[in-house]
Formats: structure tokens, sequence, C-alpha cells
């Protein structure tokens, strides 16, 4: 019974690890004041501060709307044309 505790132990943990690890996809659209929209890729929260606005990815702007598409990689947002990394 002790090997079969060990084994129970093991599989406890790495199954923890594994879940602890593992993230759902962020499906969802970031734009700033500015009209620059991004795809996160992460799933992070933006403080208030930042002026942000996040919408549902299926989420699109109106015709009479000016926003482009600035995808980046990395955790940040867009400000002044320019990625800034938080």
């Amino acid at each position: 019974m002790h090997l079969f505790s060990k084994i129970a132990f093991a599989a406890l943990v790495g199954g923890s690890a594994i879940a602890m690890t593992a993230t759902g996809a962020a499906a969802r659209i970031v734009c700033n004041g500015e009209g620059d929209c991004w795809h996160p890729r992460g799933d992070f929260e933006f403080m208030p501060a930042f002026g942000l606005t996040v919408h549902p990815d299926n989420w699109h702007w109106r015709k009479d709307e000016h926003f482009a598409w600035r995808e980046h990689e990395g955790r940040g947002y867009w400000h002044g044309g320019r990625w800034t990394e938080f």
C-alpha cells in the first residue's frame, strides 16, 4: 500500500501542475482611444489607467468609426503609436 500511496501522490501533484499551467483562450479584442485594436496574446487584465476598451472576439467597429488592426507579440498595449510593455 505504501507504493500505491506514492504513485497516487505523484499523479495528484502532476495533475495539479498541468491544471495550473493550462490557460484558456482569451478570445477578445482590445482597443485604445487612438483607434488601434489588437488581439491580446494571453489572459491578463488591463489596468483602467491604460484607457483601453475590451470587446468580445466577435466585435466589429461600425462603418463610420475609424480603427486599425495593430497586432503585436508580448504583454502590453498600444499607446501613442508605440507598443508599451507591462
